[in-house]
């Protein structure tokens, strides 16, 4: 019984997120819907995240079993014709049986986009926090150094997150772009949080504006308090870029990848 494994590229824009929801459409009922049509029968869809209503992907990793045999371009030309304009397919392979899209990963990479124009972008307004002040790109560079590393990220974790405990390794952190006009926030790491990254850029973002010294970003770690860290940016500026995976399951290591990930 093949075991199949898709890399997704979407525009989260329309969706609930990925997961099945009552109350809109997700993106893993589409897909869902359409591997119906290609293969003839319902299969369950693993992913390796979770991303939340909004919230964008170039790198989604999702995988299910299937008793049709098919050429693996079917995947990313046949199953793109079923799928909407704002999902598609970029790669499609055969895996092993007992891979796992969530605990097999090595880690994740996220990308964040501010807009700091001082007026409004109809063309960023999908895919930009639209912050209307100019950040300081240098000073939250410095800043984001501080949360490089194994720490506890219970000043970034969402009210609701599941997670066991907050012990996560963030890899790096860059920041990069032009002061009044678009800045990136790069995040990579083992695993993360409910809204984790979310939450580091609204901190950052604080700093950028001037409102909070740099260091102040090590005491909001250090205090692992939700309530002393800044806002949560919105979902739309995010984007799960890449899951990285190697020739096996990673040993189980406290705060690793076998905690898992809550929603971004």
């Amino acid at each position: 019984m093949p075991r199949l494994k898709l890399t997704l590229e979407y525009d989260g824009t329309r969706y609930v997120g990925w997961q099945v929801q009552p109350n809109g459409v997700s993106i893993q009922a589409r897909l869902a819907g359409a591997l119906e049509q290609l293969l003839g029968e319902r299969v369950a869809v693993e992913a390796a995240g979770r991303t939340d209503a909004g919230v964008h992907a170039t790198g989604q990793v999702v995988c299910f079993d299937t008793r049709r045999t098919l050429p693996l371009k079917a995947y990313w030309k046949g199953l793109n014709g079923f799928l909407p304009e704002d999902i598609a397919v970029v790669r499609a392979e055969e895996v092993p049986p007992d891979f796992d899209p969530r605990r097999w990963s090595l880690g994740k990479r996220y990308r964040y986009r501010v807009s700091n124009k001082p007026t409004r972008s109809p063309l960023r307004r999908f895919t930009h926090w639209e912050v209307f002040s100019p950040l300081a790109v240098e000073a939250m560079q410095r800043a984001a150094a501080h949360l490089v590393g194994r720490h506890d990220f219970s000043s970034f974790r969402a009210s609701d997150c599941q997670a066991a405990h907050a012990m996560r390794e963030v890899r790096r952190v860059d920041v990069q772009g032009t002061s009044g006009d678009a800045v990136s926030f790069t995040v990579e790491g083992t695993a993360f949080l409910k809204h984790m990254v979310r939450n580091l850029v609204g901190t950052l973002v604080e700093v950028g504006k001037g409102r909070r010294p740099e260091d102040w970003v090590a005491e909001v770690l250090a205090a692992r308090d939700r309530k002393r860290a800044g806002p949560t940016a919105p979902a739309h500026g995010l984007v799960m870029e890449e899951v990285f995976y190697g020739e096996g399951p990673p040993p189980r290591t406290p705060g690793g990848t076998a905690d898992g990930d809550d929603e971004e």
